[in-house]
């Protein structure tokens, strides 16, 4: 009886997202609305209700999301199990119902601040068959249902420190690209004669974009993921206040507020918080070829020059594109497109949707231009572009990482800086600008200035290099794909932990809630190694790597 009633509540949990079904203690119900939001209040109070009609054997623990239900004994005969799902099935069917009536009585358009498919927890998840394959377009979507290990912190253990590199939020088109889009959408409106089908809306289209900063979706997108850092290292963030630097970009100087924003909006709802001091910026290094910035590229003279990305991209955009220019032909009649312009409608349809609402919940119509299978294609030519211009497809991606690894490395040691690539050596040989006592780090950056840190540290030594003709999925990538590494709001988290059952210090890599298994040290079945061994694995960066063939 039990395991069938067990069946029907694993099947409706499906829906509702409750974890796990099994007999663990603890039953997770994750709330209909994620992050800090005015129906928060109404999935709390069904919750509560939930706890309280299973008894007294089920309490309610509000201290972070999802809620959870935590049984407090671990044995339970079959009745006793029958009991308690009955039970929560009851309750679940409750909360349904309330928060549907509520929906119907609070329903507004998405534009005008209804649910976000957009969460603290979960990310970007509006029309995910789509939007999570724009490459570095993608806005975040966390990727902890792709985990072949577990994210969870193990029970033994303790988190004592950790670095998070995040990328900007959402934003408008460069100035150039947005010049570029504004120009194609100008032109096939002055020069199409019919516009049919899905192409119809370009008739009346009115190109609004701005440039290079970031959109209100973006702002918030930055706001979300200081909420989560905070909520995910609550332990360490209760008493400590993290050391923040930024690259010198504005949308990246406007991240790193957003973030901090969020972070201590957490923190101050955190009635365990010992220590409300605000995090600020402390140090923006600026972005120019004469100035060094292990947050951005720009001091290697031949990296600079090198044309490679592109002429991978420009290759494999002529294998897919043709067919796509002469449907939009075929539909624009009088219009003439080029490949080019293929894949800059394809950027509009992220642009678009991040500028569109401030939760980027309606979908550009841009989007339905084009199949899925389209869109797989788009998103590995965008991977193509990162991997052979700022990874390991180009001899000197690499190296315009280098600089940030050893800045880790002397993070995680507590020693100075050793490094003789981009580090600014009088920022690195100032306390005041880079403290080695710290456990809390956070940098803001690009995603052109993120790719080449992850490869520097080996995070993708198991990628092969990628096929120019033909797409290769994230398995046979070995996990990397753009989109993957370096969507709008991109984090990567790299934690030590204090364990019972070690001596040493452990070491983890997560991107996006994806663990990515250490490479050059002896990696357990978590994906972690011992500090010391992950510092000697990262030979390469701190022996300099081929920083010399940058001027060669």
């Amino acid at each position: 009886m039990a395991s069938l009633l067990r069946s029907s509540f694993c099947a409706l949990s499906s829906s509702v997202r409750i974890h796990p079904c099994s007999h663990a203690t603890d039953v997770r119900i994750a709330p209909l609305t994620t992050g800090y939001s005015s129906s928060e209040a109404t999935n709390l109070l069904a919750a509560r209700w939930t706890a309280s009609l299973l008894g007294p054997d089920v309490r309610f623990v509000e201290d972070e999301f999802p809620f959870r239900l935590r049984v407090r004994s671990r044995t339970f005969n079959e009745a006793g199990i029958g009991i308690l799902i009955v039970g929560i099935m009851g309750a679940l069917t409750f909360l349904l119902s309330v928060a549907y009536l509520l929906s119907r009585v609070s329903a507004a358009p998405s534009s005008a601040g209804s649910k976000s498919c957009d969460t603290v927890e979960l990310g970007y998840q509006c029309s995910p068959a789509t939007s999570h394959l724009w490459g570095q377009y993608s806005p975040f979507f966390s990727l902890d249902d792709q985990l072949s290990v577990s994210s969870e912190l193990p029970k033994d253990c303790r988190v004592t420190f950790v670095q998070v590199l995040s990328r900007h939020g959402a934003r408008n088109p460069t100035s150039s690209k947005s010049k570029k889009y504004k120009k194609l959408v100008t032109a096939i409106q002055a020069n199409a004669t019919s516009f049919k089908g899905k192409f119809a809306f370009l008739k009346t289209y009115n190109y609004t974009l701005g440039a290079d900063d970031l959109t209100p979706f973006g702002e918030q997108q930055m706001v979300n993921s200081g909420i989560k850092f905070y909520q995910r290292y609550k332990a360490l963030a209760r008493s400590v206040v993290p050391f923040i630097r930024s690259s010198g970009s504005d949308r990246v100087i406007a991240s790193g507020e957003k973030f901090i924003e969020g972070f201590q909006q957490a923190k101050l709802a955190d009635s365990g918080a010992t220590n409300r001091a605000a995090p600020a910026i402390s140090v923006i290094i600026p972005e120019s070829e004469t100035f060094n910035n292990t947050l951005d590229h720009s001091v290697c003279t031949n990296f600079e020059a090198s044309e490679l990305g592109d002429e991978v991209e420009a290759n494999f955009t002529a294998l897919f594109a043709p067919a796509i220019r002469a449907r939009a032909e075929k539909h624009l009649s009088g219009v003439k497109l080029t490949d080019d312009d293929v894949v800059s409608l394809m950027d509009m349809c992220s642009f678009d949707t991040v500028a569109r609402t401030t939760d980027a919940s309606q979908l550009s119509p841009f989007c339905a231009l084009f199949t899925h299978n389209e869109w797989k294609k788009y998103d590995y030519l965008q991977s193509l572009g990162k991997y052979y211009g700022y990874g390991a497809g180009n001899p000197l991606g690499p190296a315009q990482g280098i600089g940030f690894t050893n800045e880790l490395i002397a993070r995680l040691t507590r020693s100075p800086v050793q490094d003789h690539t981009s580090t600014n050596s009088t920022l690195v040989s100032n306390p005041a600008t880079f403290p080695l006592n710290a456990t809390m780090y956070v940098d803001f950056s690009h995603d052109n200035g993120m790719i080449p840190i992850f490869f520097a540290m080996g995070l993708y030594n198991g990628t092969e290099p990628l096929s120019q003709t033909s797409v290769e999925s994230t398995k046979e990538s070995d996990g990397y794909s753009a989109s993957w590494a370096v969507p709008f709001g991109a984090r990567a988290y790299f934690e030590t932990m204090q364990c019972k059952s070690e001596k040493e210090p452990l070491v983890r890599a997560l991107i996006n809630d994806r663990v990515v298994p250490l490479h050059g040290c002896a990696v357990d079945k978590l994906g972690r190694c011992k500090l010391n061994d992950f510092v000697q694995g990262l030979s390469w960066a701190r022996s300099g790597g081929n920083w010399g063939e940058c001027f060669s």
